[in-house]
């Protein structure tokens, strides 16, 4: 069964588009293309991944798939289009014609209005991804998991992916809330989970890996071995920790997995998922 890395990016750097990688981040504040990755999976034993978007553009969707097409570990792609279009039917329809395209995100984190996944338009587009196959990841904070099931209930046949764990806030190790919001989202067979971009959340300096092992308790009886894929969110890991560090963290937890369930979580269910 494939090793594959359900959740990392591409970018050439731009000061302007990508101000969300901040002075904070200068480690990241580079370009980071399949040359740089490469080396990274095989080192750590990964046979591919999937490409997600960092640029709410159709032109990153054409870099990403400009890249795939020259690098067979790339396993998919998860892009953007605007949901809420008038045309939004048309560019699915496009899009389509890509193998490689497998579905699409918001970054629903960064809106304003923290319920912008109920509005009329936007549930318009979700409703429509399932007609071409296409996932949907839902990149939210923990106050937005709330509206989530009323999200999802309405598409029992879409298939949706919470990136991030939803974010929990684990260097201030607030868990309650967000454990009972992540376990009423999973009480939904449709939704799934990457174990991704947890170290981001935490304290980039001085974190440990129990740090997170409360948070994996609730993810992995929320959701089970069979609903969670690993995602390392690389290159933006590296503001905390290295890859073989974040990827160590998850390796430690999931070795009390049974041989079957570990094969799933480390790419079973990601191909599955995105049909990769």
């Amino acid at each position: 069964m494939p090793r594959i890395d359900a959740h990392q990016h591409f970018w050439i750097f731009d000061p302007v588009r990508d101000s969300w990688i901040n002075d904070d981040m200068s480690v990241i504040q580079r370009d980071f293309l399949p040359a740089d990755l490469r080396p990274v999976l095989t080192a750590n034993g990964m046979d591919g991944c999937i490409a997600v978007q960092a640029d709410q553009s159709e032109t990153q969707n054409d870099f990403l798939l400009s890249l795939a097409d020259n690098n067979d570990f790339i396993r998919g792609i998860v892009g953007w289009v605007d949901l809420r279009a008038e045309n939004i039917a048309d560019r699915l329809e496009y899009y389509s014609q890509f193998k490689l395209m497998k579905g699409f995100r918001h970054v629903l984190q960064g809106e304003e209005d923290r319920a912008l996944m109920l509005k009329p338009q936007f549930m318009n587009g979700i409703g429509k991804l399932k007609d071409y196959g296409f996932t949907y990841d839902i990149l939210i904070f923990p106050d937005q998991l709330q509206y989530v099931s009323e999200f999802v209930e309405d598409f029992p046949d879409q298939k949706f992916v919470i990136d991030h764990l939803a974010k929990p806030y684990i260097k201030d190790k607030k868990i309650d809330e967000w454990a009972r919001d992540i376990n009423t989202v999973a009480q939904h067979d449709n939704v799934w989970c990457k174990v991704s971009g947890m170290v981001t959340e935490a304290d980039w300096k001085n974190w440990k890996a129990e740090d997170f092992f409360p948070y994996l308790d609730v993810a992995f009886e929320a959701f089970g071995a069979d609903r969670l894929m690993f995602g390392s969110d690389w290159p933006v890991c590296q503001v905390a920790a290295s890859y073989a560090e974040m990827k160590g963290i998850v390796e430690q937890y999931t070795s009390a997995l049974s041989v079957d369930e570990q094969a799933m979580f480390w790419g079973g269910n990601a191909a599955g998922f995105y049909h990769a």
